[in-house]
């Protein structure tokens, strides 16, 4: 079955409120957040779908199929901030929301949409919200993953759900990607995309150097992707594999590893885009890569790919298979015990053999 076919029957095309939806705001859950949309879009086809997004985060609304428009309003995290709430309640008020979907379960994602008085404001109970929302919905917890969690709140109240979920997208132009390269001064040639970081120590795989040394020798040309939290691991990086040389605009190939961590999410959907292949931890990262139709490498040692791999599948899911750890998947930010054999017993030569296998049939693995 088509995936968008199993919601299309019930599609409701008279209806034309727009719809505002408040989703997680760490980067990999802001891409999964896409399916929340096109289930949206699926069941009412002329309504307006916007999200809130923070600045951070913003890049990834332009790429987003079906999404009216990003709201760009950043709130302090860990406070209530009363008069940003006021300020941000203000702003939604003047765009006539009909509709909000509240995906986090915290009292405070709640408190805009309330003071907005959109008319129909949905979400979990969570930190019992009661008087903030109005479409009140039950049994979080016996839904499996996290986005069953979140587009589950998309569907009729007590709807089963879905044998598959449609999953996320972000579509570049060619010509932008194409612009990107000859800014940066980089080849048409395939390069390998590392993303080393994540958030937590004990996602981060050990070996990122050595891989991108084995890659250059190679070969092949390396791009480390990031934001400034990695801008000490790109130098790392680099140096392990040999600055970057440009191959230059058109040209088959540059040589070497070139650091192109930065601070704006859109110089990393661009790179993601342009790779010829994505090797990433379990990060935002990866779920940009995968939500593009990059082929995906996903380093998985202390989180389960059932849970938090991408919708979109992976070209290849690397896990150590070496020894049974008792302790995997702990789903812990830092190794408590094991001393991080989760993620060391992933040899760098192995990634480089799946990488260059990725690359030699196209990303079908």
């Amino acid at each position: 079955m088509n995936i968008d076919s199993q919601f299309a029957g019930d599609a409701d095309r008279s209806d034309t409120r727009p719809i505002l939806i408040i989703p997680y705001m760490w980067i990999g859950d802001f891409v999964r957040n896409h399916t929340v949309v096109r289930v949206l879009k699926q069941r009412w086809p002329n309504r307006p779908v916007d999200l809130l997004t923070t600045s951070l985060c913003a890049p990834l609304v332009d790429y987003m199929p079906g999404v009216r428009e990003g709201i760009v309003f950043d709130l302090p995290r860990g406070q209530l901030a009363l008069g940003r709430q006021l300020a941000l309640a203000k702003l939604l008020r003047e765009r006539n929301y009909g509709t909000a979907l509240v995906l986090p379960r915290t009292w405070k994602a709640a408190i805009a949409p309330a003071l907005a008085g959109i008319p129909e404001r949905i979400g979990f109970v969570g930190e019992f919200r009661f008087g903030l929302l109005n479409r009140w919905r039950w049994g979080e917890k016996k839904l499996p993953r996290f986005i069953d969690k979140n587009a589950a709140l998309a569907q009729p109240d007590g709807a089963p759900l879905p044998p598959e979920w449609p999953v996320p997208q972000l579509r570049v132009p060619a010509e932008e990607i194409a612009s990107w390269r000859q800014a940066n001064g980089l080849s048409a040639g395939a390069a390998v995309a590392l993303a080393p970081g994540s958030v937590g120590v004990s996602k981060r795989w050990t070996f990122y150097p050595e891989a991108a040394r084995l890659l250059v020798e190679r070969g092949l040309e390396v791009w480390v992707v990031g934001g400034p939290a990695e801008k000490g691991l790109a130098q790392e990086i680099v140096a392990a594999g040999g600055p970057g040389t440009a191959g230059g605009p058109g040209t088959a190939g540059g040589h070497g590893v070139r650091d192109l961590t930065g601070t704006d999410l859109r110089n990393g959907v661009l790179a993601m885009a342009a790779a010829g292949v994505a090797i990433s931890n379990d990060s935002g990262l990866m779920h940009i890569a995968a939500a593009l139709g990059t082929p995906t490498m996903g380093i998985f040692g202390p989180t389960a790919p059932y849970l938090w791999a991408p919708l979109n599948g992976l070209a290849a899911t690397v896990v150590q298979d070496k020894e049974k750890l008792s302790c995997q998947p702990c789903q812990s930010t830092i190794c408590k015990m094991n001393d991080h054999r989760c993620m060391r017993n992933i040899a760098a030569s192995e990634v480089v053999e799946i990488a260059e296998r990725v690359l030699g049939d196209g990303g079908q693995g």
